[in-house]
């Protein structure tokens, strides 16, 4: 565990805590948010995207396929409307343990009394019996083991969410004490049993006939890849993809949520595109006092990788109300001050009564963590990470953010064609924001010629302090004629509508200029 001051300036002057943001953009980290029942329509998602939303999260634990096209339609409609671009997240269903509660009743389940999960999907759900979409738990559990159940994502709420204790196995069936009494509602409950290994494939027959039409039909940019427990999870997602075309471009986010994925954590970033911590899951299987902790060592590693990092579960409270919780606002600061990429919001803005306002108050509170993250203190200690002697690329990366802090530029604006660079640039978390250019490229299969750029821009969406715009095509940016003047020229403009940007401001610009990579510093008149 690293110990280091996470605050620029400790103690705080009073003064700088009513300091207004500086700039339209706000916030350097992202938002990920879930599309659903109260955040499907136009002028909400519309809403959303102006609030912060860089990413829009698909979650195929619930709906299908029709309604999650309809909602993506909407988001198109969107982005066109606000000019605000968006990427696209399918979330698999994975191993996910489910009770099937076709009535959709409410349940009310009683402190001490007895209920029993079965397999046979054709009972109805009651207080005395919950069927269950697996039909290997009674093999999986013994007496005395622990399994939750509840709503859509943990709330960690007791009036919502189960505690039961496994009093009896009954060849298939698993007779269950319950701890606490609650009322389940809802259409979907699903059930976690702690520290337990269960026996299904983390890629389904169900969620590759997801991806293989819905995904393809919308070259969806990453695939959350639900209870990761291992990389050879990633590597099967990854050879799945790479069969499907465009999606081989996808990006793959290992959603870790219990001791199997923590265990071999650091297997899995090597083979990931990115993390996401599913604290939700994770706080089941890890003792609550044991969470923020790795919550730190994790986003610790995968900020020393570059990979971008998701944390889940912030804001529970903003479901059914308007403000956070004291707890709350603290809490995803310290995920901002931890270096998370971005905030993941599941029910707050999937069936929450304020998704509009739950993404305005979170971006709120990451600008003001962003205002004191100590930059100097981590920018030295990711480049004794990396050690000499640095790549070509990283060595460049890291002079282009050295020389923006050193010359207190107001943008860095990054030219790119796969990412790579501008990824590598916010990895070192500039205190300004990074404007990405990129610039396509044409490829061919032998059958037909397509530009590149799309996903690489989309993909930048995910990652701390990157702000993407894609170049015209005809203008490549890595050559020594004055193409490269006119699409600076744009991106300069882009930052001056963004309000990044003014007259008189130094920029730094990262390029390619013929065989060589780049930094210069300009300094902008009127």
């Amino acid at each position: 565990m690293h110990v280091t001051n996470l605050l620029l300036e400790e103690p705080i002057r009073m003064a700088s805590i009513l300091e207004p943001p500086k700039n339209n953009l706000s916030a350097m980290t992202k938002i990920v948010g879930t599309l659903g029942p109260k955040s499907r329509s136009v002028d909400v998602i519309s809403g959303c995207l102006k609030a912060g939303m860089s990413v829009a999260r698909f979650d195929f634990s619930w709906g299908d396929a029709e309604y999650h096209q309809e909602t993506l339609e909407n988001l198109k409609t969107s982005v066109k409307s606000t000019k605000k671009l968006c990427a696209v997240m399918l979330d698999t269903v994975g191993p996910e343990l489910q009770v099937v509660n076709k009535s959709e009743k409410s349940i009310a389940l009683k402190a001490e009394s007895l209920v029993v999960l079965t397999p046979d999907q054709g009972q109805e759900a009651t207080s005395d019996l919950l069927p269950i979409n697996y039909d290997g738990l009674a093999k999986a559990v013994k007496k005395g083991d622990t399994i939750f159940l509840g709503q859509y994502l943990f709330t960690g709420s007791e009036t919502t969410s189960v505690w039961l204790e496994v009093s009896e196995v009954k060849e298939v069936d698993v007779v269950c004490t319950v701890k606490n009494a609650a009322v389940l509602s809802g259409s979907l409950f699903t059930l976690h049993v702690s520290q337990i290994h269960i026996d299904l494939p983390t890629l389904t027959d169900k969620d590759k006939e997801v991806i293989s039409t819905w995904g393809v039909r919308n070259d969806i940019d990453f695939l959350s890849l639900s209870y990761t427990r291992h990389a050879e999870d990633v590597r099967q997602a990854r050879e799945f993809l790479s069969t499907l075309g465009q999606l081989s471009q996808t990006q793959i986010f290992a959603k870790i949520e219990n001791i199997e994925g923590l265990t071999h954590f650091d297997e899995i970033l090597e083979e990931a595109d990115g993390i996401i911590l599913s604290r939700g899951n994770l706080g089941i299987d890890l003792p609550p006092e044991k969470v923020f902790l790795f919550q730190k060592a994790a986003l610790y590693k995968c900020n020393m990788a570059g990979k971008p990092a998701v944390v889940t579960r912030v804001v529970d409270s903003m479901t059914d109300n308007l403000r956070p919780t004291r707890a709350e606002a603290t809490d995803v600061a310290n995920a901002v001050l931890d270096g998370t990429d971005a905030i993941l919001l599941g029910a707050e803005t999937l069936r929450g009564l304020y998704p509009i306002e739950t993404i305005s108050t979170v971006r709120r509170i990451c600008a003001e963590a962003e205002k004191v993250f100590n930059q100097d203190l981590y920018f030295k200690k990711t480049s004794k990470y990396v050690g000499e002697p640095m790549s070509h690329l990283e060595s460049i990366a890291s002079s282009a953010v050295r020389a923006a802090i050193k010359t207190k530029a107001s943008v860095i604006i990054v030219f790119t064609s796969t990412g790579k660079a501008a990824r590598l640039i916010a990895k070192y978390r500039p205190t300004m924001p990074v404007i990405s250019v990129v610039v396509p490229r044409l490829i061919t299969n032998q059958l037909k010629w397509t530009f590149t750029g799309a996903f690489e821009a989309r993909q930048s969406l995910i990652v701390r302090n990157l702000f993407p715009m894609l170049a015209d095509p005809r203008h490549p940016a890595d050559s020594t004629s004055g193409s490269n003047e006119t699409v600076l020229k744009v991106a300069v403009e882009h930052g001056k509508a963004a309000g990044v940007i003014k007259s008189h401001d130094r920029v730094v610009v990262c390029q390619k200029v013929g065989d060589s990579s780049v930094v210069k510093i300009i300094e902008l008149e009127e």
